[in-house]
């Protein structure tokens, strides 16, 4: 065992659609988290374990921070402000390719407070998308945000500039520790999970703004079938009869184009063939329906009051 080994685990956090879970995946060099250009793709904390020769790195990946519309938005942000406490580090993400928002400047000002006991990295995300001239004022700008001692980092997580140092430096955060998790072993989440994660996400890019954030899948089967792969049957729930119309699409085509993308996704997450099958149902306003949301396995925690918003 190497006596300088570290382990440690490092928060994620940020606004919706600032690069969280592409940031993620671009680290592990493998895809674990849905990716979408829309905000909220990321719903659960889920777990990207990164070992190298001499460190294991915890990330913790969690939802965008934001003033929440429903009951989905407040378990979303308790879920990412969960995340927080007994870290080794946090990452607070943003996009430099914008001047910082609100959402920003209330979340930067939160993990000031923290900084205190537990470190804190800002990564300027998508610096490959922001002209020369607007680069520095903007990097200036999210700076004033955290405490002198922060440490400031410009990445991009699509195009891989800045990775590297970005590594280096978490790495100098954690402690001196044994690792916890085998090496081979990426995430905590269980296969099924991540395909249901990779069917919303097909949902988002091909629904487009038709059917925006009403999508929420169930794995309702996940057999082996030894040689010929794995068999997965799954649900698509929308919230009104209407966007039901639309995930089907004319002759089941837009479902069927939902079903492509989704099982060329697991299928280069797993390594395996994959037979899916789709079938969508209405489960009426769910975002607004605690007991609706308990079933996808989001339960708002009411002892726990958001700290942020």
């Amino acid at each position: 065992m190497n006596p300088d080994f570290r382990f440690g685990f490092v928060a994620v956090i940020g606004r919706p659609n600032v690069g969280k879970s592409t940031l993620i995946n671009a680290l592990l060099g493998q895809k674990v988290a849905a990716v979408t250009p829309k905000a909220q793709t990321t719903r659960r904390r889920q777990l990207g374990i990164l070992t190298s020769d001499n460190a294991q790195i915890v990330f913790v990946d969690t939802p965008g921070i934001h003033t929440p519309r429903h009951k989905l938005g407040k378990f979303l942000n308790q879920e990412a402000e969960e995340a927080i406490p007994g870290v080794d580090a946090v990452l607070f993400l943003v996009d430099v390719s914008e001047a910082p928002s609100d959402e920003d400047k209330i979340i930067g000002t939160r993990l000031s407070r923290l900084a205190r006991r537990t470190p804190l990295v800002l990564a300027c995300n998508k610096i490959d998308l922001v002209p020369a001239e607007a680069l520095t004022s903007n990097l200036e700008a999210y700076q004033a945000l955290v405490p002198k001692e922060a440490q400031v980092l410009p990445i991009s997580a699509t195009g891989g500039e800045g990775l590297e140092p970005l590594l280096v430096a978490l790495t100098e955060l954690i402690p001196l520790r044994k690792p916890e998790y085998e090496p081979e072993q990426i995430t905590d989440l269980y296969e099924r999970e991540i395909a249901a994660e990779l069917i919303r996400e097909a949902c988002l890019l091909k629904l487009r703004d038709e059917v925006p954030h009403g999508v929420a899948v169930r794995i309702d089967e996940f057999t082996e079938r030894g040689e010929e792969g794995a068999y997965i049957a799954a649900t698509i729930f929308v919230e009104r009869d209407s966007q039901k119309g639309i995930v089907i699409g004319r002759g089941g085509e837009m479902l069927k184009r939902i079903g492509t993308a989704a099982r060329h996704e697991i299928e280069e997450m797993s390594g395996r063939k994959v037979f899916l099958e789709l079938r969508v149902k209405v489960l009426k306003d769910w975002r607004k329906d605690e007991k609706a949301m308990k079933r996808f396995g989001y339960k708002i925690d009411k002892r726990k009051r958001n700290k942020i918003f």
